[in-house]
């Protein structure tokens, strides 16, 4: 059942991408190229995909990266679409972080030593930003973009020799992810809820960004995170939490995880003044059972009926990112890339992709029993 609605999925995924390509030999090359991603492949480069998909070199597979005409930014609209029709929920959770790519050299698009969550040390590497897209049905990536450090957006000659555009410039992570969300927003992707860890969550001018879009959003943050109290002061995240007390804490649910549900003790404190209506603001803490010293907090905005549980299930909704980082590294060669340039890399990480999300969302309609339905291209 489940590989009789892969394949269908894949016919189906394929004729709504079709359009995007000029020319046949494109669109035959990519559809090769991601079923070469998810099959068995030690190494899923362009050797190896070439010859599963009985090419005598790689030249065809690269050319498809580099230079052939077809709408890679298209393709990724069609793979959020794609995953917002699968899978889509009212309730869903957009998700976003980033993940490192280790590379050796100077020449990839956008490479340095900076910090990588996924070596969890300063490596010299690149940095993706990505939007995920999570409901009770499924999860996938939805969306991405390549970090160009300003060491790079300085260098335009370094630019250019990485077929970096030349209105590229610096753009910081969180502002890229405003940018990701933006497209979501337009294209009227369903969902209630964002999530994302305290690199993008203490960012302030990116909490303004959302309350302004009305978007509901449980936020990591800093324990010295300043926050606007309801006195109309000013405090520190932990000051706030330590004046907590003890029956203000609730041992809830994050959701289930690797080795089980994740319980912890949650309590939270009512921030900001003058609510709009139906809307509240709170800094959020969660507390682990077996260590009352390790606190984290979020700060969050939604409709004013939100409780504790609400609140910590959308916090708990962030590992899901981080699990799709890791299917689409395992299963769809998300990091098994050997290409520098800019567009190369746009192209392999959107095919990786829509990769990912034919996988997913193939599970999500053998889950449902539902026919496949193929009249929309």
């Amino acid at each position: 059942m489940v590989m009789d609605s892969v394949a269908t999925e894949l016919d189906w995924l394929h004729t709504r991408i079709s359009g995007r390509f000029t020319r046949s030999e494109p669109r035959a090359r990519a559809r090769e190229y991601v079923t070469g991603l998810i099959a068995g492949l030690e190494r899923k480069n362009g050797w190896t995909l070439a010859e599963a998909a009985g090419e005598v070199g790689p030249d065809g597979m690269q050319r498809l990266l580099r230079r052939a005409d077809w709408d890679v930014d298209g393709v990724r609209d069609d793979v959020r679409d794609y995953a917002a029709a699968r899978l889509g929920d009212r309730d869903a959770v957009l998700i976003a972080d980033d993940t490192g790519f280790l590379k050796k050299g100077l020449r990839s698009a956008g490479v340095q030593r900076q910090y990588s969550g996924t070596a969890g040390w300063t490596e010299n590497c690149q940095i993706g930003v990505f939007l995920a897209y999570a409901s009770r049905h499924g999860h996938a990536l939805v969306d991405r973009e390549l970090y160009l450090p300003e060491s790079w957006a300085d260098d335009r000659e370094r630019c250019r020799a990485a077929g970096i555009p030349d209105e590229v410039g610096f753009t910081t992570k969180p502002r890229l992810v405003m940018g990701m969300l933006e497209r979501a927003l337009d294209a009227g992707v369903p969902f209630r809820w964002f999530t994302s860890d305290e690199a993008y969550g203490q960012v302030k001018y990116l909490r303004f960004w959302l309350e302004q879009r009305d978007v509901f959003h449980v936020l990591a943050t800093r324990r010295n995170d300043t926050l606007v109290t309801t006195g109309m002061g000013q405090a520190r995240a932990d000051h706030l939490v330590a004046t907590l007390p003890a029956r203000a804490w609730q041992r809830v649910s994050a959701g289930a995880g690797a080795h089980g549900p994740r319980d912890y003790d949650w309590a939270r404190v009512p921030i900001r003044i003058g609510w709009a209506p139906g809307r509240g603001h709170w800094l959020l803490a969660r507390r682990s059972i077996t260590d009352p010293t390790e606190i984290a907090y979020y700060v969050c905005f939604g409709p004013r009926r939100s409780t504790i549980a609400d609140l910590a299930w959308i916090a708990g909704s962030r590992w899901r990112i981080e699990e799709c980082f890791q299917q689409a590294k395992n299963e769809a060669g998300l990091d098994q890339y050997q290409v520098r340039s800019w567009r190369a890399w746009y192209a392999h990480i959107t095919l990786s992709m829509l990769a990912h999300a034919w996988l997913a969302c193939s599970k999500a309609v053998a889950a449902k029993g539902e026919p496949v339905i193929v009249n929309k291209a």
